[in-house]
């Protein structure tokens, strides 16, 4: 099983657990199994068309999905895949 890390925001669906361990053999694969054991969390990673949502990043190992294959990149059983919420901000 690939261990999904869970960013604070979203921790309250995972009752407050940082880290998870969920099967799955691509990014969507392992957002749906993510989705059956927490309800309510891949509605805030995606967007009504399936799609992650632009403020949301997905990394495999230290790769952004978006520059692989978005959620058919594959994830092996030993990965850590790393739900990462974007910041935004300016310059002063």
């Amino acid at each position: 099983m690939a261990t999904v890390r869970i960013p604070t925001p979203l921790r309250k669906y995972t009752a407050g657990a940082e880290e998870v361990s969920i099967s799955g053999s691509t990014v969507g694969a392992v957002l749906e199994s993510l989705e059956a054991a927490h309800p309510g969390i891949r509605e805030r990673i995606c967007d009504d068309k399936g799609a992650v949502r632009r403020f949301v990043n997905i990394f495999v190992g230290e790769e952004d999905i978006r520059f692989l294959d978005n959620l058919q990149t594959a994830v092996k059983d030993d990965d850590e895949v790393s739900i990462v919420p974007a910041i935004a901000g300016g310059m002063r």
